[in-house]
């Protein structure tokens, strides 16, 4: 019992090393945008919200965070969509080359960044298609739809799979079964899947700074903003693309949590 209870302990201090490595740059970050000062130094200046009017009051970062919004909904949706028809059918067909089918589903996210937005700009480029909004949408559900897909298999995984062909029994045609058995039952992760490839294609920088032209997304803004000088907006602006990401984050998570309890009980 006491080797257990040491075991434990030791878990519970290695997750709170884990969160601090992640969190401490974070919340200095929201704390040094508050600060009246320019460079972020020790002793902290005189709280202000300066940096926040500063950005507010800045056009171009309106701009880019209406790009990004309308990127990140356009690509969840889309994610979502092709990542829940790829689930279905690995959940409900059986064919040849499927070990194969879904590791090219999954293959995205396990390409480097930056290799995947070179080839996803010479793509487009063929198609004289680069710099624009829909090309960065394209890129991002290429992207985010391996999240979706993993999320909503795990889900389809807890389906009982006599369920849709007892609704075919009971004269369902394959549509109606799908309306009434598999979206109600994978509702949860469908909500979820796209609240986080939503916060995914907000955050990603790498592809949409080779794609994005001059429609800019935020992490490209920011990027632009920091060339050169040291500027305290960044502090803002992170806070925001922060506080919206983990917003997201923890809605999908609620979610998930939520309505797979209330079916399991």
């Amino acid at each position: 019992m006491r080797v257990d209870k040491l075991i434990r302990w030791a878990i519970r201090i290695y997750l709170l090393l884990v969160f601090a490595f992640v969190f401490t740059p974070i919340v200095t970050s929201i704390i040094f945008s508050f600060n009246s000062d320019r460079f972020p130094t020790i002793p902290l200046g005189q709280f202000t919200l300066k940096w926040y009017q500063t950005v507010i009051n800045d056009p171009g970062f309106w701009d880019a965070a209406r790009t990004s919004v309308v990127v990140s909904i356009c690509s969840a949706v889309l994610a979502t969509f092709i990542g829940f028809c790829t689930a279905y059918t690995d959940f409900r067909y059986r064919f040849r080359f499927k070990g194969a089918y879904i590791a090219l589903a999954l293959l995205p996210p396990t390409v480097p960044l930056i290799i995947l937005a070179l080839g996803m700009l010479a793509w487009l480029s063929k198609f004289h298609a680069s710099g624009q909004v829909w090309s960065i949408i394209i890129a991002h559900t290429v992207l985010c739809a391996p999240f979706a897909m993993g999320i909503i298999r795990l889900r389809l995984q807890q389906m009982d799979p006599d369920l849709e062909s007892a609704a075919w029994n009971l004269g369902a045609s394959e549509w109606r079964a799908m309306h009434s058995v598999v979206l109600p039952f994978a509702s949860p992760a469908i909500v979820s899947a796209f609240c986080l490839t939503m916060a995914v294609s907000f955050d990603e920088f790498t592809v949409a700074w080779f794609v994005s032209g001059l429609n800019k997304t935020i992490p490209v803004a920011i990027l632009e903003v920091l060339q050169g000088t040291v500027d305290p907006q960044i502090n803002a602006i992170g806070s925001f693309v922060f506080m919206t990401s983990i917003s997201l984050v923890i809605i999908a998570q609620l979610i998930f949590m939520r309505r797979s309890n209330r079916s399991t009980n």
